[in-house]
């Protein structure tokens, strides 16, 4: 059986595995991306936060991507109703849309949130990877994966009737899924509860403009009395003509897939028998409550789908694993080069198993808190229309003021779902690849699920601030190149250029320092930076490939050399930050035969 040989092997193609296939191109690092299918085959996933689309314009396709996609400004408007032709029973501002959130939004990120779904997104980034030199393989199966101590070892088995092949190599991530094969081969232990709840998710074709154009947001729901699926989330993919809809029954309900119950559900949903519908796809799936309990075991790692399940409230699951790859690859890529001591790459699970923590538990937490609206209503599969109407008029008459103050404290309860800005963007990470100050955050911030705080301690991404460059605008995010390290100082800190350019010439890492003041060529003509960057004009802060910030100095100090190779060194667990060599790679995965 002929051996393949490359430095990282990457199981599966979809948000993660992209990712990380792109950005270890772009590094210049020898990965293999092997996938047992196409591209996605349906929408699946489609609401893109703010983080994951400085991702998607870090790797040059934030503008492709945001073309394809619902825009920012028409994700807003979320009702609830009977149907679509039916009795609108609320509505609230959703995804920072609002009036009391859009400046939050739109301070915290140079990129805009977009709906874009998964089979729309996944070719564009596809497209990106190969033209970066990724080396990407539809239609191989990945039988095997094993860690043999000083390398890895896969059987992969060519969907098309090729010969089957191994491939050697020094590292693996599983970026395959819920149904894992690195997972499962490398006896990755998982922590919660699966199968909660069955739900389907139908796929279909429907002009619906003249029910929702006029009140257009990224998702329509429908509480519609009598119908088997009584719940309905129906998600914008084209507007306002496809939509992905997830239908709810009862736990004790099972679906049975049969087309009549589906279409029934549907047309009960839509309200309006004058509209035509098609269904393209209907797939089930289960609601999971679920995290790794460490995201690598040797030299295997885990990202997306293969490390955290959930529900998909909040539009967390294709970001976080988007996010995973972000955060490892640079991490690989220092270390496959000989830059970084390998104990860097135990930051990844130190980093990212607390952020999966926190998103499968916010994502249920969602859930039992849109239950708060659905019981003020209280509609069934074996209420009336007659009943539902009455209980709507109630509501709505003069006696009922009680009722719909609980409608609106249980919107209120929404916003951490559909307004988190904290935790889309506020992502805290306590590793040895942080050198901390010791100053920390308030408390409440960083519990708040709704409010991001920008702030330049380390372990947090580097705020972002509008600059001029050469009379270009500028985001301090675009100054942070994913092939080194950053240092910005202020006015008064040429003596950190002098001890970057020293150091990085003497370690043999990338790394680029930038002077970022009032009047500069790197200006902070509306002094956002100054107010943001926590340090003084002879200060610094460091910040890592991913955009994280590494270390900080209030001042310059007596010797801004050695702190900075001290700081480094701690990063990349190398000792003094000189001593690794660089190691002899694996050859470049060769072409299969």
């Amino acid at each position: 059986m002929k051996t393949v040989e490359t430095d990282v092997l990457i199981v599966g193609a979809g948000p993660a595995g992209l990712t990380a296939a792109s950005l270890l191109a772009r590094s210049g690092v020898n990965a293999l991306t092997l996938t047992k299918y196409g591209t996605a085959n349906a929408p699946r996933a489609h609401i893109t936060n703010q983080r994951a689309v400085e991702v998607l314009r870090d790797l040059g396709v934030e503008k492709e991507a945001q073309a394809n996609a619902t825009p920012h400004h028409l994700m807003g408007k979320q009702v609830f109703a009977t149907t679509f032709a039916g009795r609108e029973l609320s509505r609230m501002m959703t995804w920072g849309t609002g009036d009391d959130r859009i400046g939050d939004y739109r301070a915290a990120s140079p990129s805009e949130m977009c709906n874009i779904a998964q089979n729309v997104l996944e070719p564009i980034m596809l497209s990106r990877a190969l033209e970066l030199g990724a080396d990407i393989r539809q239609n191989h199966e990945v039988r095997s994966v094993k860690d043999m101590g000083d390398f890895v070892e896969a059987h992969i088995v060519p969907r098309d009737g090729s010969p089957e092949f191994r491939v050697k190599a020094r590292y693996a991530i599983g970026c395959d899924g819920s149904r894992t094969v690195v997972g499962t081969d490398g006896d990755f232990e998982f922590e919660g509860v699966t199968g909660i709840r069955d739900a389907v998710t139908v796929w279909i074709e429907a002009d619906l403009t003249k029910y929702t154009a006029h009140r257009s947001g990224a998702l329509f729901v429908t509480l519609t009395p009598g119908s088997r699926d009584s719940l309905a989330v129906w998600t914008c993919v084209k507007p306002w003509t496809e939509w992905s809809t997830i239908l709810l029954r009862g736990n004790e309900d099972h679906y049975d897939f049969d087309e009549k119950t589906i279409i029934e559900s549907v047309r009960a949903s839509i309200g309006d028998d004058s509209i035509e519908f098609s269904i393209r796809k209907t797939s089930s799936w289960q609601f999971n409550h679920v995290v790794a309990s460490n995201y690598q075991r040797g030299r295997l790692f885990i990202a997306g789908d293969a490390a955290h399940r959930h529900p998909p409230a909040n539009g967390l699951g294709s970001n976080t694993s988007i996010q995973d790859s972000y955060n490892l690859a640079w991490k690989l890529a220092l270390v496959v080069k000989g830059h970084a001591g390998e104990e860097l790459l135990h930051s990844y699970n130190e980093e990212r198993q607390p952020v999966g923590r926190r998103i499968i538990d916010r994502a249920i937490q969602s859930v039992m808190e849109m239950v708060e609206w659905f019981n003020v209503f209280g509609f069934g599969t074996e209420t009336s229309w007659d009943e539902a109407n009455q209980k709507i008029d109630e509501i709505f008459g003069a006696d009922g003021g009680p009722q719909r103050q609980k409608i609106f404290d249980a919107l209120k309860l929404q916003n951490g779902q559909f307004n988190a800005h904290g935790v889309e963007l506020g992502q805290h990470y306590e590793s040895d690849a942080v050198v901390s100050d010791g100053s920390t955050a308030k408390a409440d911030d960083r519990k708040s699920d709704l409010v991001y705080e920008p702030t330049t301690i380390p372990g947090n991404p580097v705020p972002h601030a509008w600059l001029d460059v050469a009379g270009e605008d500028t985001s301090t995010l675009d100054l942070c190149g994913y092939d080194q390290f950053t240092l910005i100082t202020g006015a008064d800190g040429s003596k950190w250029i002098d001890a970057v350019n020293k150091l990085a010439s003497e370690l043999g890492v990338k790394m680029e320092a930038v002077q970022v003041s009032l009047g500069l060529p790197t200006n902070d003509v509306y002094g956002r930076w100054t107010e943001l960057r926590e340090v003084g004009d002879d200060g610094c802060v460091l910040v890592r490939p991913d955009r994280i910030v590494a270390w900080r100095s209030m001042s310059l100090g007596d010797a801004p050399e050695a702190a900075l190779r001290d700081a480094l060194g701690r990063i990349l667990k190398s000792g003094q930050a000189s001593g690794v060599t660089d190691p002899t790679p694996l050859k470049e995965a060769a072409a299969i035969s």
